[in-house]
């Protein structure tokens, strides 16, 4: 499992943004309170990271805005809905696939317990 650790510290640290807010807010309410979690907890982080799509050698305008980078290598979207579904997972693989990292998880604020997915390219 690559990146264990990092994956462990980023999760824990989504579990004790759900445990204090619980479910029912919006996504930016939780981006904002795992900001502050992540500072907590000294991992390394961006916001609203920015990914170029590169198409036969250009570089397109338009760009991808992942919730989050962690530790620089890995990729975090956070969700605030009833459940993931393929779409969700297809976004995320569409970011790992623009920014060549190999790992993304999703994070599901949205339900009663704390739902995750690890997603490896």
């Amino acid at each position: 499992m690559i990146f264990r650790i990092e994956a462990y510290n980023i999760i824990g640290a989504c579990m004790e943004v759900h445990k204090k807010l619980g479910p029912g807010f919006l996504e930016g309410i939780y981006q904002e309170a795992l900001a502050i979690e992540f500072d907590i907890r000294h991992i390394p982080y961006q916001r609203e990271f920015a990914l170029s799509v590169n198409y036969k050698g250009h570089t397109l305008n338009k760009s991808y805005y992942a919730d989050f980078v962690c530790y620089e290598r890995i990729i975090l979207e956070l969700k605030a809905l009833s459940s993931i579904n393929k779409e969700h997972e297809a976004q995320l693989l569409n970011y790992l696939k623009a920014s060549e990292y190999k790992l993304g998880i999703i994070i599901n604020f949205g339900e009663l317990g704390l739902k995750y997915k690890r997603m490896v390219l």
